[in-house]
């Protein structure tokens, strides 16, 4: 028996009729909505529901000009802030923008609702001359999830 390249054609053809038919009757069997978990339901809902009752972060700036300093100095300013939400603040996290901004803050550690506290920023000038513009950036439990502060300063070069 002599296989023709029509016979091979017509294998090939059925092979992949037969593949498509078993991948629509075994894809259209699972329904996404059996993967939804109840418990995630809800509580998806009790969060929509209690959205108003996040935590609000305010502060007395968002930006600070240092003006002018001398290169290799180390300018440092603080930034207070007050909790006027309604739940505890969580600051989980504060970078800088680079490694010469550098925050102190209150890391995980709740603020209640009318509360203060401060984030200090210090800023490293060494081999920074000229106008510079930082930034640091604080991952909170607000509705944002998020809050930037800003720096700026004219660096004068060592002479």
């Amino acid at each position: 028996m002599k296989i023709t390249k029509t016979d091979i054609r017509l294998s090939i053809y059925t092979f992949l009729i037969a593949f498509m038919i078993s991948f629509l009757l075994t894809s259209c069997e699972t329904d996404p909505s059996k993967k939804i978990k109840e418990q995630n339901v809800e509580l998806t809902k009790e969060r929509l529901k209690n959205t108003g009752d996040f935590p609000v972060i305010e502060f007395d700036k968002n930006n600070h000009d240092f003006g002018e300093i001398q290169e290799g100095e180390i300018a440092e300013t603080e930034f207070r802030f007050t909790n006027v939400g309604k739940s505890d603040l969580i600051i989980s996290d504060a970078s800088g923008s680079c490694g010469c901004t550098v925050p102190d803050y209150p890391k995980n550690s709740p603020i209640k609702p009318g509360e203060s506290g401060k984030i200090i920023v210090k800023f490293d000038s060494n081999n920074r001359p000229g106008m510079q513009r930082k930034a640091v950036t604080l991952i909170t439990n607000t509705s944002k999830g998020k809050q930037i502060l800003n720096i700026k300063s004219i660096v004068i070069p060592k002479s």
